[in-house]
């Protein structure tokens, strides 16, 4: 019997403010609902935003005033979703952390909005966010379920570029895939944020635990992408979303415009290229270029990965475990119960 799901990627940019943000998250995903998808994902840094084309004032050996006031404003936009900067684990996932006195949650409320959006909608949602957490800022995803809430969440390990200036690095246990059951179908599903996919220990990690899903929210709208997309699906025998923002340069935050780059044009900063790929490196949805604020759906046999072990499975026989042997420090590679 096939184990079908309906499955979305949204290409949708971050807006002005995190509130105006978060709105446009809860309109698109009950746009999605409506269409019977069972899970959506939105793109790397949605929530908080991508600074796209912003330097922060920052040389090698010197920072400015100006660049520190930008960085005041990221920070600002950035989620905080009341965990530790270590990453308190499970312990912030079941809520066991301490509360602030007179509060009935930790952070500034945006679990508790996600949570009610997947909640109200129906809709499991994956999205990729800016945490900030006491200093630093970090590149996060998370997984919110309709029943229970957050599933998990995880933190960006490698910015790539000159994401490292403003992002920390996350914790390698993050990588810990996450199960749940939709209408029937098991699904074990991890994200790969924007270059980790380029990392090859990293893909291994997470093909390790058996996931049946790979979310890959990126920043990446080069052409070449969408190769590494239909890679990951053939080696991982996985279904893989992958979701970008396209964004005009007029459409930047005025933190960034108004710093010298006040004649940005209307051209494309970013132009998308999300897409949904089988687990055969088919291209089911996509590559979606210069369009904005729009949905990609596929319906998908998740039996399909199963279909596609019969003659590769790169974390049991095809991989050579009695020669090969990977640890990541603080992850359990085994899947996921």
């Amino acid at each position: 019997m096939p184990k079908k799901l309906k499955l979305a990627s949204a290409q949708s940019r971050t807006r002005a403010t995190t509130a105006e943000t978060l709105h446009a998250l809860e309109v698109t995903t009950r746009k999605a609902a409506e269409q019977g998808i069972d899970l959506i994902l939105f793109p790397e840094a949605y929530l908080g935003g991508y600074p796209r084309t912003c330097s922060f004032g920052a040389a090698v050996g010197a920072r400015s005033d100006e660049g520190r006031e930008q960085f005041l404003r990221y920070f600002h936009d950035a989620v905080d979703l009341g965990d530790t900067p270590a990453g308190a684990g499970e312990d912030w996932v079941e809520r066991r952390l301490e509360l602030p006195k007179g509060n009935q949650y930790r952070g500034d409320g945006t679990r508790e909005e996600l949570e009610r959006i997947s909640r109200e909608t129906g809709a499991f949602v994956v999205t990729g966010l800016v945490e900030r957490c006491a200093g630093t800022l970090y590149c996060g995803v998370v997984y919110v379920c309709p029943k229970l809430g957050i599933l998990g969440k995880r933190r960006k390990v490698m910015p790539t570029g000159s994401e490292r200036l403003v992002w920390g690095q996350g914790s390698p246990s993050s990588l810990r895939a996450v199960t749940t059951e939709i209408k029937g179908v098991r699904l074990c599903m991890a994200s790969a944020i924007c270059w980790e996919n380029y990392m090859p220990l990293l893909r291994q990690a997470l093909y390790s635990q058996n996931v049946n899903l790979w979310l890959a929210p990126t920043a990446d709208a080069r052409d070449a992408w969408l190769g590494l997309m239909r890679t990951v699906g053939i080696e991982g025998r996985c279904f893989v979303l992958s979701s970008n923002q396209c964004v005009r340069g007029s459409q930047l935050p005025d933190w960034i415009t108004a710093a010298g780059q006040d004649s940005m044009s209307d051209d494309y900063v970013c132009r998308g290229g999300s897409s949904i790929v089988s687990p055969f490196g088919d291209v089911l949805a996509g590559p979606l270029w210069e369009v904005e604020d729009e949905i990609l759906i596929a319906e998908v046999d998740f039996e399909d990965c199963e279909r596609g072990r019969l003659d590769i499975d790169v974390a049991g026989s095809y991989g050579r475990l009695d020669s090969f042997h990977l640890a990541v420090e603080g992850l359990d590679l085994n899947p996921p119960p």
